[in-house]
């Protein structure tokens, strides 16, 4: 195990926040019963709000922030995992309330750590990350919910982000029909080669939402919240379900109870952070089986630790497009 290890810290000084490259120790590290040697984290939208200020994410300071990594065992107590496994983490608190992934050494609770699939490189793993994980979710919950092909198209909005292009990637090997909303036309073609049957332009459910709307899909995967979650509500079918997973519009849902009275329409919270075990673990079973490795490549790009907050303020722009894996050492 190394005597010192790069990191990137935030701290908070007076309401002022700010973000440095500095070497800790092992002693510096948060309780746990697992060491793990990171390989590589990843960027999601939760982690360019974290490195940005934009919204309280980190709620104790200082914070190594990365709400994902995967790595190798380096030290453990816990019976589940000896030295030399490799394990992946996502959520729990990582990064907001526990040191987190954008450092080469990470102490956790064995609890929370999943076996990296056979399937999956440990980049790979990062590739999919949180967004990816959460994507998966939403896809189970519109399953349980009775969301089949054969009941008609799923839209996934914010599609040309992490959850959105994952999840575009999954429902369409699946069988589904997807239609992507973007509010990056230029993202057609991307879009399209991931699965998507049809794009269609943010702006047609970025207006003052309807009571209801004509039927146009027969579930959804939302990443935007706030009036296009409503606008998506509205024009879901009969008996139709909406999975709710973003609020990059807003945290507002502008709408009526109308869709849920008079259709049937269920409204599916997703969340990834304290997902249980069982679920959290079929997750990634159901990842390694119906992702498409090659598609998952083809959303992916690599970037090193020091690039991390150039591309935190990327994200926030909308300026990202897929999956970004950053790579610890």
């Amino acid at each position: 195990m190394k005597s010192r290890f790069k990191a990137i810290l935030i701290r908070k000084d007076d309401n002022v926040q700010t973000v440095q490259d500095v070497e800790l120790t092992p002693a510096d590290l948060m309780d746990g019963d697992v060491t793990v040697a990171v390989s590589h984290s990843t960027l999601n939208y939760k982690d360019g709000l974290a490195l940005t200020a934009r919204s309280p994410v980190v709620r104790r300071f200082p914070m190594i922030p990365g709400v994902d990594l995967v790595g190798i065992v380096a030290d453990s107590t816990q019976p589940d995992f000896k030295p030399g496994d490799r394990v992946v983490l996502n959520g729990y608190g990582l990064g907001e309330t526990h040191y987190g992934g954008y450092a080469e050494l990470a102490r956790v609770k064995g609890d929370w750590l999943v076996p990296v699939p056979d399937a999956f490189t440990l980049a790979d793993t990062m590739a999919i990350g949180t967004a990816g994980f959460t994507a998966m979710l939403a896809v189970m919950a519109l399953e349980d919910a009775g969301v089949t092909p054969a009941c008609g198209a799923v839209i996934v909005t914010g599609a040309a982000g992490g959850v959105g292009s994952v999840a575009v990637a999954l429902l369409a090997k699946l069988g589904y029909r997807v239609v992507a909303s973007t509010g990056r036309p230029e993202e057609e073609s991307y879009l399209k080669s991931l699965g998507a049957a049809e794009v269609i332009a943010r702006a047609e459910l970025a207006g003052e939402p309807r009571l209801l709307g004509k039927e146009r899909w027969a579930g959804a995967v939302d990443n935007v919240g706030s009036r296009t979650l409503a606008n998506v509500i509205a024009a879901t079918s009969y008996g139709g379900a909406v999975a709710a997973c973003g609020m990059a519009g807003g945290l507002d849902l502008p709408t009526s109870v109308a869709p849920f009275i008079l259709r049937g329409v269920s409204l599916l919270g997703i969340d990834s952070v304290q997902m249980p075990m069982p679920r959290r673990r079929k997750a990634w079973e159901r990842l390694a089986r119906d992702l498409d490795m090659t598609k998952l490549a083809a959303m992916t790009r690599t970037i090193g630790l020091g690039e991390v907050r150039q591309a935190a303020e990327e994200i926030l722009a909308g300026k990202i497009r897929g999956r970004l894996v950053v790579e610890i050492r």
